[in-house]
């Protein structure tokens, strides 16, 4: 295997396994048998799990924002915009694959002193939250980002808990409402 692909298979992996399962349940002896490599090729590519995380949230929060302005650039009214989002959240969180957010995922999981993992989540939670910021302001209402940021995320959350779509279908139509 080449060194790039054995670097793919380790982080295509970790990735897999750490949204399954979560970062905790899963060992590294596990990344190295699904991956199909050697202990010494994982250490070639990673020092530490910690590093597999680090990536895992990089790629996931770029296929995110990529998933949410795909959606969003779909329309050129700034409520069809935010509404195109939710109904892209809403079919996400209808896929049988679907385990909750990346990052609120790992929040929860991780202890206190994560700070460089948490500061990359919040890193991430911020780029929708400009996401959102953006869209808004041709309406001059940008500071109505933080509220329909706070329904994104509470929908989110509200899924987890209930494993239902009307989370998502409750936001919309409070931004119906708003906007």
């Amino acid at each position: 295997m080449k060194k790039r692909s054995i670097r793919d298979a380790i982080v295509n992996t970790s990735i897999r396994l750490f949204y399954k399962q979560g970062y905790s349940n899963t060992g590294i002896n596990q990344i190295i048998e699904e991956a199909d490599i050697s202990k010494s090729s994982l250490y070639q590519h990673f020092r530490a799990k910690e590093d597999l995380l680090i990536v895992y949230l990089e790629v996931t929060g770029k296929d995110t924002l990529n998933g949410l302005k795909e959606a969003a650039d779909k329309y050129t009214i700034p409520k069809d915009k935010i509404l195109s989002i939710f109904e892209y959240l809403e079919r996400l969180v209808q896929q049988n694959e679907f385990y909750g957010c990346h990052f609120l995922n790992m929040v929860y999981e991780l202890p206190e002193d994560a700070v460089k993992i948490k500061e990359i989540v919040k890193k991430q939670k911020d780029t929708v939250r400009a996401l959102f910021e953006e869209i808004l302001a041709p309406l001059h209402r940008a500071g109505l980002a933080d509220e329909i940021y706070t329904l994104f995320e509470g929908a989110l959350i509200a899924n987890k808990v209930h494993n239902d779509h009307w989370p998502i279908v409750t936001a919309k139509n409070v931004i119906r409402k708003i906007i």
